[in-house]
């Protein structure tokens, strides 16, 4: 089949690159087992992006106002409003007091809020920059290792045991692989690949060595859709939820009391207005838990820096509660809650003879497996020597 499709149709998902034979692969992506220059690389790169996921940059000033965008702040901005706007009146100045104090509430609630959320992010960041993967390239004729980001569709790359495969590829000429899919399927056991099978962007090879064919990058890889369909739900949590419950208790009860309040003042007693507007202040002020965001903020500041402490980074400081007020978690365990690595526990190693000991099984056990090309048994026996240093 000849290839009459352009860079970005494939870009656009137009052709099955998972199913058609290798041959047909290098034809729709106009490549070779030579791999690509630098010139059609970087080309390439500006057509289908960079090999990452997308992340949405948020707007500082966005973000910081957002904390100010609950309904118990709602209350208590009309507070502010009316001590500034509605208590001008009866030859009296504005409540510049209340008004002062509230706002100054509404800002620390927000800065601490803000924050903490902000620096937990910079902390995610810096460490997933460390942690940004590298992957062996085959670019103008010649192997070289560079980060994954930089691969495309077209590129060549070289996965071994320990590698974490960096795209969506299609295996090429050589001996069987052995990819770990956990964090992909849930499956603890290998899954062994063929040549011409596809392997997945965020599986972990454990045995083999082999050169591969991108088909996919970024976004468009396997793990990238289901990425962004994670990212794509926006759920309500428990914790806002109940805080909109707060909320609206307090607003329905404030305002009920109000309209009773302004009846009995104006109509009946006959209140002056701006005696009316001090009463309505003091019953919207004190009927609202103007602490209650300040002190929930602070709780789960020292939570979040608690943490900290423990290797835990946390980006969005209500997930603090909604993990704490959790009943069932449904996750996969496999490489997500454990670490989906196989370890011998030495007490419970058994010796026979007499003259032996458990270090010299365990010596003569790494010695009969295998250095290159390990299996997951082989390097778990070998791993539990010590380290000769």
């Amino acid at each position: 089949m000849a290839s009459n499709l352009s860079l970005e149709d494939i870009k656009n998902e137009q052709i099955d690159l998972e199913n058609i034979p290798v041959e047909e692969v290098f034809q729709q992506l106009k490549c070779s087992k030579e791999g690509l220059s630098s010139a059609e690389g970087q080309k390439r790169l500006e057509i289908f992006g960079p090999n990452k996921l997308e992340e949405k940059k948020e707007n500082k000033l966005l973000k910081f106002l957002g904390f100010m965008w609950n309904p118990l702040s709602w209350v208590m901005e009309c507070a502010a409003i009316m001590a500034i706007v509605l208590a001008n009146g009866g030859g009296k100045p504005p409540d510049w007091p209340d008004f002062v104090g509230i706002t100054v509430l509404l800002i620390i609630n927000s800065t601490i809020s803000f924050i903490e959320e902000n620096s937990a992010g910079n902390a995610a960041s810096a460490l997933m920059a460390n942690l940004a993967p590298k992957t062996k390239i085959l670019r103008d004729g010649k192997w070289s290792e560079e980060e994954a980001s930089i691969l495309v569709p077209g590129d060549i790359i070289s996965i071994k045991l320990g590698d974490i495969v960096p795209a969506d590829a299609r295996l090429l000429e050589g001996d069987p692989l052995k990819v770990d899919q956990a964090a992909l399927t849930g499956e603890s056991l290998p899954a062994t690949k063929f040549p011409g099978a596809e392997v997945f962007s965020g599986s972990t090879v454990k045995q083999g060595e082999i050169e591969a064919v991108v088909i996919a990058t970024g976004v468009h890889t396997f793990f990238g859709k289901a990425a962004h369909l994670v990212d794509s739900t926006n759920n309500v949590g428990h914790f806002q939820k109940v805080l909109t419950a707060i909320g609206n208790f307090c607003i329905c009860s404030i305002a009920v009391g109000m309209v009773i309040e302004i009846i009995v003042m104006y109509p009946i007693q006959q209140r002056k207005y701006r005696d009316g507007i001090d009463n309505l202040l003091v019953l919207l002020i004190g009927g609202i838990p103007i602490a209650m965001p300040t002190v929930l903020s602070v709780t789960m500041a020292i939570g979040s820096h608690r943490l900290a402490q423990q290797g835990a980074i946390t980006k969005r400081m209500t997930a603090i509660e909604e993990m704490a007020g959790m009943d069932v978690l449904c996750s996969d365990k496999t490489g997500t809650l454990t670490l989906n690595k196989l370890t011998v526990d030495k007490n419970l190693i058994e010796v026979f003879p007499k003259d032996a000991t458990k270090d010299t099984v365990m010596l003569l056990g790494a010695r009969a497996s295998r250095i290159e090309n390990q299996d997951a048994i082989d390097t778990c026996i070998v791993n539990m020597l010590g380290d000769p240093k």
